[in-house]
């Protein structure tokens, strides 16, 4: 017989080998029980039932097709809108109601005859692989997690989808919404009431998916879990590798892959009540979910504020993820009313940053009022509070007040006689740079060696010049000036500081600003406060050059750990060679 939807249910009632009354199958499948008879009465026709009511070997080989082959756990994202526990663990390890979501959507798959698992590590990768041991699942690294998206996932293990369920790791299924069988490709979907950012379907009477969009209302929108069948997974494949090296496809969701392709591609909506599958995409709706994570966040980072801020994990409310840097990730949070700023250190910011030398300098830069948000930071995790500023604007390099403001804070941090046990070498952390580059085959382009002959020629001139080190900041650029409402500044992020030469702080203002060599010469003309010496405007020139090579190296460094910055890059390459000829040209013209 043809197996249609609801002789497919009928079917599925009976794989279970017991004896059911009819009644009993209509209760389980939603059918009538006039249909139920009559679909049961072909089947024993057919020989998938016999005459006992017990299914024979002919229906399940008629359930074959439909049989699930194996599950897809994707685990590789940082899910970084889940601040701060993301920070610490991967989302799927958090313990939700005394379990952790990761296994118990292991353990209802395995309960549901599906004993085929994959799962797919990026993200602290390690504090995963004891699943494998511990539920015999395989595991699969997916090295791209962190610059591309979910298609990156699905990539790795392209081999493995059949009949296959694709799951989120940070999923919690109030009931086990896993089975053996199933009858066609679908998505999980649950009812929105009023407006929604979600993605949200329409569909053909037939359950059929004929239209997904970012964002409606009253609408029914994917949550959860999908399944693919063979017919789907062959086609889905097909697209997926064939549009993979676009980076449109490799940095979006599967899913809007999906919704290019609608019309070559059958997937139905299966509805479930509201609360049937759960979503976390913050702390506050896991507190309202699971009322522990209101007295014990299960959190180090949330133990730190409250020992810092002398309150308890419940006080610490609002919990905003803000953008993450490039070498940070911080989030916003409220305690007592007041917001305050979170940051935590990056991974492999170690190799770069010291964070003891970091520490003492904002000590420096409260005392000296340059950074007065500073509240607090731990010297050897780098972990740092500061104050939220409400409506903070960044510097404006076109605002010739703004821009003076800034210099008078630098030049009174060079003129401070403050002094640290650390340093900032621009040439060793160059060195360190191409060291980390080299060994990512991203150091033998066209022109390096040129690039870094000339640039011998510039350190050889500026040191000639003996010039006293002082306390700097060493990362002068605007997004790190901050202003209030009340056009108060503040400059932040101490990463970088040490003792260095004062003119590597102008050098590195100007090298990340929009100015052309006039209003650079003019700029450090207002960071004196006098008219520069010609010996003055060659040596500050020398460091715009020295710091542009300095940021062109970290920014090749930055993409080979999946961070790039765009066009900087080439404007930091460009200004180093410029600035680099005019510095040697002054000093040859100056020796005369």
């Amino acid at each position: 017989m043809d197996i249609n939807k609801s002789n497919f249910k009928v079917l599925v009632a009976y794989v279970d080998q017991h004896k059911h009354t009819q009644r009993e199958v209509a209760n389980q499948t939603d059918l009538s029980l006039g249909l139920v008879n009559s679909i049961v009465t072909d089947m024993k026709k057919d020989g998938l039932i016999d005459d006992a009511g017990i299914m024979t070997s002919a229906g399940l080989d008629a359930l074959k097709p439909y049989q699930v082959d194996n599950a897809i756990i994707m685990a590789a994202g940082m899910s970084s809108r889940f601040a701060p526990l993301s920070y610490e663990k991967p989302k799927a390890l958090l313990n939700v109601k005394g379990e952790v979501l990761i296994e118990r959507e292991i353990r209802q798959l395995q309960e549901a005859g599906i004993h085929d698992i994959t799962i797919v590590v990026g993200y602290m990768k390690e504090k995963l692989y004891y699943l494998a041991d511990k539920f015999n699942v395989k595991i699969v690294v997916n090295e791209d997690y962190y610059r591309y998206n979910n298609t990156s996932t699905l990539m790795c293990v392209l081999d493995r989808l059949k009949n296959t369920y694709i799951c989120s790791s940070d999923n919690y299924f109030k009931e086990n919404v896993f089975e053996k069988y199933v009858f066609s490709s679908y998505y999980a979907a649950i009812y929105a009431e009023g407006k929604t950012e979600e993605y949200c379907l329409k569909t053909e009477k037939s359950g059929r998916i004929k239209e997904v969009t970012i964002g409606g209302e009253d609408a029914w929108y994917m949550c959860g879990h999908v399944y693919w069948n063979h017919d789907f997974s062959d086609k889905f494949k097909k697209i997926l590798v064939d549009s993979y090296g676009e980076m449109e496809t490799k940095t979006q969701l599967w899913e809007n892959l999906y919704m290019k392709h609608l019309k070559e591609l059958d997937l139905y909506i299966h509805k479930y009540p509201k609360d049937a599958i759960k979503e976390f995409d913050s702390l506050e709706e896991l507190r309202v979910f699971d009322k522990n994570y209101l007295r014990n966040g299960d959190s180090k980072i949330l133990k730190n504020i409250s020992k810092i801020l002398n309150c308890k994990d419940e006080d610490i409310t609002g919990i905003v993820p803000i953008k993450s840097g490039l070498t940070n990730v911080s989030f916003k949070f409220e305690v007592d009313g007041k917001s305050y700023v979170y940051r935590h250190p990056g991974q492999g910011t170690e190799k770069y940053i010291n964070r003891a030398s970091e520490a003492e300098s904002m000590q420096v830069a409260k005392e000296l009022h340059l950074d007065d948000t500073f509240v607090y930071i731990d010297a050897k995790e780098g972990w740092k509070i500061s104050r939220y500023i409400d409506n903070a604007r960044l510097l404006d390099y076109e605002n010739e007040d703004q821009v003076k403001q800034a210099l008078q804070m630098i030049h009174k941090l060079h003129t401070s006689n403050m002094k640290t046990n650390c340093t900032f070498d621009f040439w060793k952390e160059i060195d360190g740079f191409y060291t980390s580059i080299k060994e990512a085959q991203r150091d033998d382009f066209e022109g390096i060696d040129d690039l870094k002959s000339l640039m011998a020629q510039v350190k050889s001139c500026v040191e000639k010049d003996q010039t006293e080190k002082c306390l700097c900041h060493c990362d002068c650029y605007n997004p790190n000036f901050l202003i209030d409402d009340n056009d108060n500044m503040y400059l932040i992020d101490w990463e970088y500081s040490g003792m260095c030469d004062p003119a590597g702080d102008i050098g590195t203002f100007i090298a990340c600003s929009p100015y052309t060599m006039d209003q650079a010469d003019q700029v450090i003309a207002w960071y004196l406060g006098h008219t520069p010496s010609k010996e003055e405007v060659r040596h500050f020139l020398g460091y715009v050059s020295i710091a542009s090579y300095y940021w062109f190296v970290w920014s090749l460094y930055q993409d080979c750990v999946g961070k790039p910055v765009g066009e900087w890059q080439y404007l930091w390459y460009k200004s180093t060679k410029a600035y680099a000829k005019r510095t040697i040209q002054l000093y040859k013209e100056q020796s005369l």
